[in-house]
This record gives structure tokens, sequence and C-alpha cells, in this order.
């Protein structure tokens, strides 16, 4: 199993040959957003206006069939919050104000589609073969480091009653270890987390250090009872063309992310 490239004229993004519900990881490509925003950004406060980042979404509806006035945006600070949410959240941070700070959105109600952003963090997909639940999870390096992946599962047995080896999972584009480069405060914080299972994947190159993101957060998913995983070999660093990275623009750019729509149990 993979993450292929979904290809439409000008408008790309990355799909999971696991997942079957309407999902992507989007890019920068295919909107209509200008400038250092160019094109899809998908971000509400990356100083778009509100008219771009709603034709954006429209756009994304219209390829992958999810109906925009069921979004739910997430509203991120690096945390472990993992937030369930019904149709009394659609419309949260697009046309309605944002939910309180999270970082992961669960869901089993029907038409729901969830959305994280990212800009170098790995975004997760997670969907429930039995159930039909659905998970979006951001983490950052911090959230990598407090499970915030294995936290989303744990929400999902505890809200859904999802089985992990129920359980369909994809790991998107973020920061390699080709190019994520930290102090060792960073490599401390997750083999404080994961302990020695996380070694294999922080390399050292003199006083810095190169953690694999996309091995430890699979390495959380496994842990928590997942086995089936697609996850990209896409760095966002690595290609400023076709994504966004808070590292390469210093901050001056827009948001790509993920999302995922929840059709219940009618697969």
């Amino acid at each position: 199993m993979s993450v292929n490239i979904l290809v439409r004229g000008s408008f790309e993004c990355l799909t999971a040959e696991t997942i079957p519900v309407p999902h992507c990881f989007t890019t920068r490509r295919g909107g209509v957003s200008p400038g250092y925003l160019s094109s899809l950004n998908i971000g509400t406060h990356r100083g778009d206006s509100p008219e771009n980042v709603t034709e954006n979404y429209r756009i994304l509806a219209e390829h992958l069939g999810f109906d925009p006035g069921r979004l739910v945006l997430s509203s991120q600070t690096h945390s472990d919050t993992v937030t369930r949410v019904t149709s009394a959240h659609w419309g949260a941070g697009l046309t309605r104000p944002p939910l309180p700070a999270c970082d992961a959105l669960i869901t089993d109600t029907p038409g729901t589609t969830l959305v994280v952003f990212t800009a170098d963090c790995t975004p997760i997909l997670l969907w429930d073969s039995r159930t039909g639940a659905v998970g979006a999870v951001h983490a950052g390096w911090r959230g990598t480091a407090a499970n915030i992946a294995g936290k989303a599962v744990e929400a999902m047995v505890r809200f859904f009653g999802t089985n992990p080896a129920d359980l369909r999972a994809a790991i998107g584009p973020n920061i390699g270890s080709c190019c994520f480069e930290t102090d060792r405060d960073v490599p401390e914080a997750l083999l404080a987390a994961y302990g020695s299972a996380a070694a294999p994947f922080i390399r050292q190159r003199g006083e810095k250090f190169f953690p694999d993101l996309k091995k430890i957060n699979a390495l959380a998913l496994e842990q928590a009872g997942v086995t089936m995983l697609d996850v990209s070999t896409d760095c966002t660093a690595c290609q400023p063309d076709r994504f966004w990275s808070h590292r390469i623009t210093g901050g001056n750019r827009g948001s790509q992310g993920a999302l995922i729509t929840c059709l219940g149990d009618t697969l």
C-alpha cells in the first residue's frame, strides 16, 4: 500500500490506498490564492482573504466529494488534545468561531469532514473500517513527543468502540529527517516518550540531530495497535514548489493540510 498522487488539471493532492472514504493530503497546487499563498492555501490565519480560502475548500470539495458546509477545522497549538466533533460543530473555524485549542479531531457523524493544517509538521489520517469513524491529527515534534497519534487512537476506542486492528492510517508529507535539523532537546523528548524504540529513527551529525517524525509517528500508531499504514515519502522542505515549509519560508507562507470525511458504516 502507498500514498498516491491525484492530479486533475492544475489541482494536485495525495491520497492513501488504504483509506476509501473522501480524504487527501493537500499540496500548494490548484487553488485561487495569490502571491506567497499561491495557490491552494487552506489556512484561515495566513493573510489570505476569506473568499479565497472558501473557494479553495470548494475546489477541494468538488474534487474529493464532500459537503463544504460540513467542514470542521482544528485550532492547533502543538498540544496533545483530541476533540470529538459532531454536526453541532459544522463550520467551526471557517464560517463559525473556531473550536477550543486542539491538535486532533475525531468523529463518527456521517457527512463531517475533519481538517488539520501543516507546513512541516506531520499530518495523520485515521479511518475505522468497521464503524466508519475517522480522525485527523496534526503532530509537530511536541505533539509527537506527547504521543498525540496514540491518544487519537485511544479516543476513538473510548468514544466509538474502535478496535485498533480495524483502523487504516496514513501519514502525509512533512519535513523529513533529511532536513529536520534540531538541537538535543527534540531527541531527548522523543526518547523520553518512546524509549529505545525511537533511537533508530534519530540520526546525529556533529552537535545536531535529525529525527524522522514519520517513522516515530508510525511507531506510535503501531504501539497503539494499528497495523495498516500508508506513509508518504515526501519532504515539505525539499519541495517548496509543491508544499509550504515553515522553515524554508520563515513563516511567510500558506498552509496545506489533511482532510477526511466520515461516511459512517455505509461501506
